[in-house]
């Protein structure tokens, strides 16, 4: 019986790591072999400390592979990701350099934009998540927080270190849960405030989109800053947007604000390819009744109207929240939540959008 690498991918993803994903979702399986029934590969640490750790790891994958029907010996090896040092002349933000042409990345197929008119709509969560669903789809994917004045992608998606630079230009960027990950986040320290015109914007985001090495991405989700201002115009104009998602919770308030931002992608003629619908019932966790804090339905009313698709209607949920403060994404798991999320990525896949 000839064995598959799918058959050892499978194996693999049952052995959850303790920080949440597995193997493969953290992207840590490297030179898988297959050699009529001998298995080799393999296993990255994101870290020399960490590899320390990773022994008991590396004999319960040599365990769960070698269970496979038709594998007659495995073959697993222990390594670490040492990355090097930032560069010291790496700076972020300043006056953009003069560009002609598009500011896409080389070798990034669809760029999707995820925006609102407002913040505290949860579109990050909106944009981490459906990052991480869609990377559990197949798809190759980046996400960029483009946030710059309140970035919250690293924290969302469990990375801390310093992106490193080998020659003070190219920014290598992260990797978790099977996505690629930059935020401007990363380059500054945490506690100070981002306090810059919009000329250093638009640097940062020149920098985010074309210094970046990217590498091969089947589509880079965009997370957007609320509003209507310099970041999302210019991502508009330059970036080649395959379109744009709104997020917006049922509330009057939060559709006024998101229909400018609809109304801005109109006018920087970006197609809008579905609104999403945040919060839009909690469900009580000791007796189970349905509450609608926000109201309902409001945005599936909005995108009737405007004849675009109304892509998910997602509830206030405190797994969710608490799977974003712990850096691991509620669509890595299980739960209905990601189940949600991956509903989500599907339908994007099947009309071709990611």
């Amino acid at each position: 019986m000839s064995v598959t690498k799918s058959e050892i991918e499978t194996a693999l993803r049952q052995l959850a790591l303790p920080d949440g994903g597995d193997l493969l979702s953290r992207d840590m399986v490297r030179a898988l072999t297959i050699e009529g029934g001998a298995v080799r590969f393999v296993i990255e640490a994101p870290s020399p400390e960490i590899a320390k750790l990773m022994e008991p790891l590396r004999r319960a994958a040599e365990g769960v592979v070698g269970r496979v029907p038709g594998v007659a010996s495995v073959s697993v090896a222990l390594t670490a990701h040492s990355a090097p040092k930032p560069a010291p002349s790496l700076k972020i933000g300043g006056h953009p350099t003069p560009q002609a042409g598009s500011m896409k990345p080389e070798g990034v197929a669809r760029i999707l934009a995820v925006g609102s008119g407002k913040g505290g709509v949860g579109k990050s969560t909106v944009s981490s998540n459906l990052a991480v669903a869609l990377a559990r789809q197949g798809r190759r994917v980046g996400l960029l927080d483009a946030d710059i004045y309140g970035p919250s992608q690293a924290r969302m998606m469990g990375v801390s270190e310093r992106p490193a630079s080998p020659d003070g230009k190219t920014i290598i960027p992260l990797k978790a849960h099977g996505v690629t990950v930059m935020s401007i986040g990363l380059m500054l320290d945490e506690a100070k405030a981002v306090v810059w015109r919009g000329p250093m914007l638009m640097g940062a985001l020149q920098q985010m989109l074309g210094q970046v090495a990217w590498g091969e991405l089947d589509v880079l989700i965009v997370d957007l800053p609320p509003g209507t201002g310099d970041v999302a115009m210019t991502l508009c104009q330059k970036s080649e947007l395959e379109g744009a998602i709104v997020v917006s919770t049922p509330q009057d308030v939060a559709l006024l604000d998101a229909r400018k931002a609809l109304d801005m992608f109109a006018t920087l003629k970006t197609p809008v390819l579905g609104l999403v619908e945040n919060m839009s019932v909690f469900t009580c966790p000791h007796c189970g009744g349905e509450s609608h804090i926000f109201g309902h339905g409001g945005v599936a009313v909005e995108a009737e109207k405007l004849g675009v698709p109304l892509l998910a209607e997602l509830p206030i949920d405190l797994d969710t929240r608490l799977a974003g403060d712990a850096g691991t994404p509620i669509a890595a798991g299980g739960s209905k939540m990601a189940e949600a999320y991956a509903t989500l990525a599907k339908r994007l896949i099947a009309e071709d959008h990611a």
